[in-house]
């Protein structure tokens, strides 16, 4: 079993200010778990490529790419939203989250890898055609599905994302895109305040109320997620891999554990094996409790390597 992990050195140079919860240790969290439990030396570690414009332009307008490029501030921090912001190293270190998933898509479709982990940021689910929001400028994940069906030929992918916030962005995405079914589960009602009615046909969205924890989360995907993945029968699956549903993570009001995390992902490998040649691709989505965060990547990438 290859696992590939996607990384880059400008994902860190991106910071919103002062103790900003999407902060550039995140993924100093995640890398020094990888290496204190083993696992790193067990995975294929490449270097993120800058996104093209061709890329982003299959799920963003051309508007918002260059909204962006003029909003890029040359010092300081400009900001998009209340919540999401620019310093002068952020498009880049987004157009590398976003070339971490189109470089990890080409490995797994092309046999370099069986899947692939992206640890980068800024992350990307929130991230609509027409607009960055809720600490995200690109969709990675939706990049990285589009990129699947317009260069490796693939009929239908699925995005799956258990961040405790619903993935709004991948839902404006691909709402009217039937090669794309989306399953997600959030904590609902929540922000983006969005979910609770699907956009689509293709979009399962299942909401939990605050205070739900494992046994309510294992119960739903199986109640929800895996008819609607066996009827789909997508030949990739792309996982929107937040955690910040962690009991120990006070940006919401969940109670998961690296456990649950271990399980989910062992179920998705297991529909892969059996429908999709064992491809998926993950990038991390949230997860700001920067111990909790480390430990359930771990997790995570411990089932996708098989170890």
């Amino acid at each position: 079993m290859t696992t590939a992990l996607i990384r880059h050195t400008d994902c860190v140079r991106h910071d919103m200010g002062h103790h900003h919860p999407e902060c550039p240790a995140r993924l100093g969290a995640v890398e020094d778990q990888l290496i204190a439990s083993g696992l790193m030396q067990a995975l294929d570690v490449h270097e993120a490529p800058l996104a093209t414009r061709e890329q982003l332009l299959r799920v963003h307008s051309e508007a918002h790419l260059d909204a962006l490029e003029r909003k890029a501030p040359d010092q300081g921090i400009a900001h998009v939203d209340p919540d999401t912001a620019m310093n002068p190293y952020t498009l880049r270190a987004a157009y590398r989250a976003a070339g971490a998933a189109v470089l990890a898509t080409d490995l797994v479709c092309g046999g370099r890898a069986d899947n692939a982990f992206c640890n980068v940021r800024p992350p990307g689910h929130h991230a609509e055609r027409r607009r960055a929001m809720g600490f995200c400028f690109f969709n990675n994940v939706a990049v990285a599905a589009a990129h699947a069906l317009a260069v490796h030929g693939l009929e239908r992918v699925a995005v799956i994302d258990f961040d405790v916030h619903h993935g709004n962005g991948t839902e404006d995405i691909f709402a009217e895109d039937g090669r794309v079914l989306m399953v997600s589960i959030f904590q609902h009602p929540f922000y983006p305040y969005s979910g609770a009615e699907p956009r689509g046909e293709h979009m399962v969205n299942v909401p939990l109320p605050a205070y739900s924890a494992g046994r309510q989360f294992r119960e739903a995907v199986e109640r929800h997620w895996w008819p609607a993945l066996d009827r789909f029968d997508p030949q990739m699956l792309f996982v929107s891999a937040g955690f910040d549903a962690h009991r120990d993570d006070d940006m919401a009001s969940m109670g998961l554990v690296e456990a649950d995390y271990a399980w989910i992902t062992g179920s998705l490998m297991e529909f892969a094996a059996r429908r999709c040649a064992g491809r998926i691709v993950s990038a991390l989505e949230g997860g700001y409790e920067l111990h909790a965060l480390g430990r359930s990547v771990a997790a995570h990438v411990r089932v996708l390597a098989g170890l």
